[in-house]
Parts: structure tokens; sequence; C-alpha cells
């Protein structure tokens, strides 16, 4: 799955600014921040109509306590692709697209947050301000793969998360990702890492959504040979939670689909993450098994979110290279036949419940 994603020379060949996205964006300095301003949540947006998400059994529920699904996409690694995190494409995501949920895809290793903390928490609360701004729920995603082990990080997440939720507490749109893929470690030590991580969101943002990763690269353990009862049956002690599931369609077929057909019936589940490709996120897209996935989850209302709204020459990026040093990103004369595909159902959305 992402493990793979990054091939080592593109961090040789991709030095690539961190560009705001707008004027008051911040600084990209360790120890200076420019104020940004506080964004509002636009009349009749996914945001605004939605509200505060809250889990009512095993489905995501809004405001009204009705079960809805969230679509959406993901960003690329910020420390290389936040070219294409500005203003145009962050338009055509909320205004073309119809999309109702940014992932803001922060790598805390590879050249990530650990390299300058500050600079990546403001680069994040900036673009939680952008997705707020466009009524999009901005899904904070501490984007931890190696190690696989949560438990490395939990000193920089706990400053990282505490900051991220202080100064957001009042927001409706905020989701908290706190554990990308944990892989070749334990559910056990996953399940230890939340139970210290949630209460130091809730102790800022006492109500706010929290996801978690499962073990096996987000798979509950089936990419790791594990039974995915192991987390059914040892849940997370706290509240308003849900469990993630990653896949990628031209590699994950029966056992991936089967395991979460089967959980999502027995926890609460979202798809932080998928492609239609293979789990490096490249390849032939198999769009048939893809479609099959949309179909199991538009059927169980399991909120998505596709990967990766980039440049990136791999199929997995949906647009072309090149697209993001310019300003056109909507329509589908910029896309990859992915981005054709993803833009298609997340246009096609769920109907929100109003009341």
């Amino acid at each position: 799955m992402a493990r793979l994603r990054i091939a080592l020379a593109l961090a040789a060949t991709l030095a690539v600014s961190l560009t705001p996205v707008t004027a008051n964006a911040v600084t990209a300095n360790a120890n200076t921040t420019t104020a940004i301003t506080t964004a509002a949540l636009p009349a009749g947006s996914p945001a605004a109509v939605n509200g505060q998400l809250k889990v009512c059994g095993v489905k995501l529920c809004n405001q009204h306590g009705k079960p809805i699904q969230l679509r959406g996409m993901s960003t690329h690694g910020i420390q290389w692709y936040a070219q294409c995190v500005k203003s145009q494409s962050l338009d055509a995501l909320a205004n073309d697209w119809k999309a109702d949920v940014l992932r803001i895809s922060m790598y805390v290793q590879e050249g990530g947050y650990e390299t300058n903390p500050r600079k990546f928490t403001d680069l994040v609360h900036n673009y939680i301000e952008e997705a707020t701004k466009r009524g999009l729920y901005a899904l904070v995603d501490w984007h931890q793969l190696t190690p696989g082990d949560p438990n490395h990080n939990l000193s920089r997440a706990k400053t990282f998360f505490k900051e991220i939720a202080n100064r957001h507490k009042d927001k409706t749109n905020i989701i908290y990702d706190i554990a990308n893929e944990p892989n070749g470690v334990s559910w056990s030590k996953v399940k230890s890492y939340a139970e210290k991580m949630v209460p130091v969101i809730r102790a800022e943002d006492s109500d706010s959504l929290v996801l978690v990763g499962t073990n096996g690269w987000s798979t509950f353990g089936v990419s790791d040979g594990k039974d995915p009862q192991e987390v059914v049956n040892n849940k997370i002690n706290a509240s308003n939670i849900m469990y993630t599931f990653h896949f990628y369609a031209a590699s994950h077929h029966g056992e991936h689909f089967n395991a979460l057909s089967k959980v999502a019936d027995q926890v609460p589940v979202f798809v932080t993450e998928f492609g239609t490709q293979n789990y490096d996120g490249d390849g032939a897209n198999d769009f048939s098994y893809s479609q099959k996935y949309i179909d199991l989850m538009n059927a169980k209302k399991i909120s998505w979110v596709n990967w990766n709204f980039s440049d990136d020459e791999r199929s997995g990026a949906v647009f072309k290279t090149g697209t993001c040093d310019g300003t056109s990103f909507a329509g589908t004369s910029k896309l990859k036949p992915a981005g054709v595909w993803v833009r298609d159902r997340i246009r096609t959305a769920d109907d929100f419940p109003t009341s």
C-alpha cells in the first residue's frame, strides 16, 4: 500500500516548495507564524448541512442523527505536492467535483513533520481554514508509515494534535485521523496508542470525530495475515471514534473485500484511503473491482476518500503530470483515467438527510 508509494528518487527530484494557498497562508519558517484568518462554513455546503459528526451504532451520522456517507479526496504528501493544494484546485474539488471532505496528508517521517514541526503544523492549520472556507470537512491525517508502530511517534502526535485541536475546537468540520497505516505491529499496541491519544484531543475538543488506523496497513490486520475479529473483539475504549480501512482494488480482492463487508456491520468504519490501482498507487486501473467496492460502501454508507489529489506520475494521482503548475483544475481535460472515474463517483454523492 502506501509503504511502496514513494520512490526513493522522488525526494531528490522533487524539491518542491511548500507553496501556500492564499496570501494569508503560514510562513514556511520554523520560528515564525503568520496569523491565519478563521474561516466560516458557507451556507448549504456539505459541512454546514451536516454539522458536527457523530457515530451512531456502526454508522457515521450528521447533526440530525441521520446516517450519511462522505466522499472526497486525499492530498498527496504535503512535503512534496503542496503546489497541488491551492485556491484553484480546492475550488474545483468543492464546486466542480462536489466533494464533501479533504484529507490533509501530512507525513510524519519521509521529509515531513519531524523535519520542521512548526512549518508543517502551520501548513495544516492553513489547509483546515481553506477546507472550511469551501464547506468541506477537513480530515487531518497523521500519516505515520515507517516505522509502522504509531507509538514511535507518540510524543510528536500529542504535541501536534493538542495544538490542532485547541486551535480548531470550535469548528464542526474537523476529523482527526491519529494513525495512518500501522504495520508490523500488533493490534494491542495500536489500541494502546489510541487510548493515549484520544484523551489528548478530547481535552481540547470534546466532541469531534476521531479515526484510528488498524493494523496491517489499515486493513484490520488482513494484509498482515491477522484475523479482523481481533480488532472487533478488542475495541478501543473511547467514544465517537471510527476504525479505518484502506484498499487498492487491483491488489485487494476477495479477502480484503470480504473483511470490509463483515467488519462494517460490527464496528464503525471509514475508508480513509483507496485507489483503483495496485497497492503502490500505480499500475493498471481495475475499475470493475473498484466499482464493486463502491457499491458495497454505498450500500453500507461507508464514507471514503480516494488517493490522491496530485499530478504525481503514477496512475493513482488524478491529474496529468504538470497540471499543478497551472491554474486549471475543473472538468476532465486535466485528469488521468482514474481521476475521471473517481470525480464522477464523488459528483454522484450521498443525498444528505437534513432532518
